[in-house]
């Protein structure tokens, strides 16, 4: 676990899977496996009301991975999948402008 989130890394993953989490208590929540290259991670992500999770599979997101592991209605959230807000304050997902290769850090 960090102690400022100025020393958390950010990496760089692809999506492998994505699907509907409404066992939670927050609204559109998604479930997330996010490949970053050498591993592997689950992260659960309020994006349903943006984005599709059919669709989300395959996109490059940016996340941090050093934050410890939430558990989440039974699922183990070991990343944080970033997003910015929309008009609304729902998230919109932080993506590359190109494909850059998994598990680079941001820099």
């Amino acid at each position: 676990m960090v102690e400022s989130p100025f020393e958390t890394t950010v990496r760089v993953g692809r999506v492998e899977r994505a699907e509907a989490f409404p066992e939670t208590d927050k609204p559109e929540m998604v479930k997330l496996w996010i490949d970053l290259g050498e591993e592997t991670v689950q992260s659960a992500a309020q994006l349903g009301y943006r984005h599709d999770p059919e669709a989300l599979p395959g996109r490059q997101v940016i996340c941090a991975t050093d934050l410890g592991t939430v558990p989440i209605a039974g699922f183990d959230s070991e990343a944080l999948t970033l997003g910015v807000p929309d008009e609304e304050g729902h998230p919109v997902l932080v993506t590359p402008d190109e494909d850059v290769p998994l598990g680079g850090s941001l820099y």
